[in-house]
């Protein structure tokens, strides 16, 4: 039997949750850019400059819109790195398009016409990459139905001469589980197959998919369980993801959002190192079953 093709270059999306100074994006992003050098990885900085989702309205945020688009900026002009940051309002994709490299859109608003629309006329007008990230509420075939919203638009930019025939890459699914009961999430690892024949790339998210929504001391605000990061995410490779965005921090501790499913920003290229050789492990591996439909 012939193996199936070797991997291509894993998307790598790693940072911060939110920015929280422009000291500690400097710090993440130059030590992210540091451990990763020489891998065979395409690292996206990622922080948010405003959790619009936050728990409690006591919660902290982010510098916003403004303000956090330039950091962004310098931290791209001092490191290199390309940026991913999400954006909240259909308003916002055109000033952050003309920013950051890869756009965001949020789970909680992956169904939202509106900004799928947007973030796409954004994405392809400046040449960016999209990552649309999967509502926990959602199946994974269903996920189609964001697909389709994304590629009318790219039908019609391209018939209407707006734009060239993009990258079979630039927009990406992200998969962070599915809601279970209250407080849970859980993966489904038949996921990463189901919404790869929607012909896009699916990102496995490490650190939402462990998250324990309202359950920190308090209920105001997000809970995890860091424990099960890296079998999962061991995991998702197997299973052929073909991305990882992973939250990071150097003091997960003192995060002022998602803190107790941060990675550790010192061990991430160890970690990278170690889900790249699963990947070119189940890639050398043959198929023995027929594909099949969904």
């Amino acid at each position: 039997m012939t193996p199936i093709a070797a991997p291509a270059e894993m998307t790598l999306i790693a940072g911060p949750c939110v920015i929280e100074d422009e000291g500690l994006v400097m710090e993440v992003a130059q030590e992210l850019k540091q451990q990763l050098s020489g891998m065979p990885v395409r690292l996206y900085f990622k922080a948010s400059f405003d959790k619009a989702n936050r728990t409690s309205i006591r919660g902290f945020r982010g510098p916003g819109l403004k303000k956090g688009l330039e950091i962004l900026s310098r931290v791209r002009e001092q490191t290199g790195l390309p940026i991913l940051t999400d954006f909240h309002t259909p308003e916002q994709a055109k000033p952050v398009a003309e920013v950051v490299d890869f756009l965001q859109v949020p789970a909680f608003l992956c169904r939202q016409t509106d900004m799928i629309v947007a973030a796409a006329e954004a994405a392809l007008t400046f040449n960016r990459r999209l990552n649309v990230k999967k509502g926990q509420f959602l199946a994974p075939w269903d996920a189609k139905n964001i697909v389709e919203k994304v590629r009318e638009v790219e039908t019609q930019m391209v018939a209407e001469g707006q734009i060239k025939q993009p990258s079979s890459d630039w927009f990406c699914l992200t998969e962070r589980g599915v809601s279970f009961g209250y407080n849970t999430l859980v993966v489904d690892m038949v996921s990463f197959q189901t919404m790869q024949k929607f012909n896009v790339p699916v990102i496995y998210d490490a650190t939402h998919s462990i998250q324990t929504p309202g359950a920190a001391q308090g209920g105001t605000s997000t809970g995890g369980k860091r424990e099960y990061l890296e079998v999962l995410a061991r995991a998702a490779m197997a299973a052929g993801a073909t991305g990882l965005f992973m939250e990071c921090h150097p003091r997960p501790s003192e995060a002022k959002s998602d803190g107790p499913n941060a990675f550790y920003l010192d061990r991430v290229g160890t970690f990278v190192k170690q889900l790249l050789e699963i990947r070119s492990l189940v890639a050398g591996m043959p198929k023995l079953l027929p594909e099949t439909q969904i």
